[in-house]
């Protein structure tokens, strides 16, 4: 019994993950759809079924205005079927109410407005939390986060990280650990690699103040003989201090904004960079997670508290809207692409070609899922990369 009340912290953390992990999938998709079913009916196209979670279906729930609302088995996510929305014959497809009987502009913004209800979650959780939750926003450069410093969006205290150090060179020789901080050259502070550079200009011997250890709080000097004005280690710049004030709502709109782009690009590289790899190696990325990958986030982020939860639902929220645009076939994306078709064409695009090209296409997003979740579980068994 003791040792069961031992582990029992442990089971509860993984439970609260498990339904946190659920519930974050579920928001996500139900929100897509909602969306969709929002601007069908506004459209006056007929939504048949409205399911929460995935078929089979359990129970119909209740019907309202043509729409049954239906409970399915598979407990997260759910789905909008639209009347007509995969009908072949001409008289299905335009028949009162059908996806194909309204106007063009009403189909794309049915197909955009999952996708524009995800980006507006990721919006809104992104406004509060760069307000009330001191979130720091994503910076790809250190250019650009020096000048957010400047700007006071965020507080930044930069340092010189010793990130290698190579092997029979001076820095080796007296035990200068890697992926420590270099604080002072000669007892003068550093804080960028050119101070460091201008600091050993014209000198031989330099001693360097290096903080190592668990939160870099050992601190120690070596006296090093340099070689060419060079002591054998590399050094990047380095944020010792990060962390950013309240700020008002509307520099926080302004930072969710700035911040739904910036990963928007991300996400769209990251999507490049899977497709790169796999045509040329058979492989995935470190970095892209499936099912298995956003799992273990979702425990990680529980762990630090409900913040860095919320943030993981809006960088979901967002890469979800990216992918979802996407013009690929069965995507959000790739059913506009016809639309726009149509509209160019004057005519609809052969139904058959569109259904079957929309099904070859959900049919290689499900193998990549597989093949992603399937590095997923190698890499939290073995930690390859």
């Amino acid at each position: 019994m003791c040792e069961l009340a031992l582990y029992l912290p442990f089971f509860m953390t993984v439970l609260l993950s498990v339904v946190a992990f659920l519930l974050l999938l579920t928001v996500l998709i139900l929100i897509h759809e909602w969306g969709h079913f929002t601007a069908a009916r506004l459209s006056g196209v007929t939504v048949e079924e409205f399911g929460l979670g995935l078929p089979p279906r359990a129970r119909k729930l209740w019907k309202s205005k043509g729409t049954v609302f239906s409970l399915n088995w598979i407990p997260f996510g759910g789905f909008v079927r639209l009347k007509g929305e995969n009908a072949i014959t001409n008289k299905e497809r335009t028949s009162k109410g059908s996806f194909g009987s309204v106007a063009i502009w009403k189909r794309v913004v049915i197909l955009s407005a999952g996708v524009f209800m995800n980006l507006l979650l990721a919006i809104v959780i992104l406004t509060i939390g760069f307000s009330v939750g001191k979130w720091i926003p994503t910076y790809t450069t250190l250019e650009a986060m020096e000048l957010s410093a400047q700007k006071g969006i965020i507080d930044l205290e930069l340092g010189v990280f010793v990130s290698d150090v190579i092997s029979g060179d001076s820095a080796a020789k007296v035990g200068v650990p890697k992926e420590s901080i270099l604080s002072a050259v000669d007892g003068v502070p550093v804080t960028v690699p050119n101070d460091v550079v201008s600091a050993q200009e014209g000198k031989r011997v330099v001693t360097y103040t290096i903080k190592s250890g668990e939160g870099f709080e050992t601190e120690k000097d070596f006296t090093i003989r340099l070689k060419d004005g060079k002591a054998g280690i590399v050094l990047t710049p380095f944020p010792i201090k990060l962390d950013a004030p309240k700020h008002d709502i509307f520099m926080a709109l302004g930072l969710a904004f700035r911040e739904t782009w910036v990963v928007s690009i991300l996400t769209v590289k990251g999507i490049g960079t899977l497709m790169k790899s796999l045509v040329q190696s058979g492989k995935v990325p470190e970095g892209i997670a499936g099912i298995v990958g956003i799992a273990q986030l979702t425990h990680a982020s529980v762990q630090e508290g409900f913040m860095m939860y919320l943030r993981l639902v809006a960088l979901l929220s967002l890469s979800l809207a990216v992918l979802n645009i996407l013009p690929f076939p069965a995507l959000d994306g790739g059913r506009l692409v016809f639309v726009i078709a149509e509209l160019i064409g004057r005519k609809p695009v052969n139904r058959k070609f569109e259904l079957a090209t929309n099904t070859v296409g959900f049919l290689f997003l499900i193998f990549l899922l597989l093949f992603i979740t399937y590095y997923d579980v190698v890499r939290l068994f073995t930690g390859e990369s």
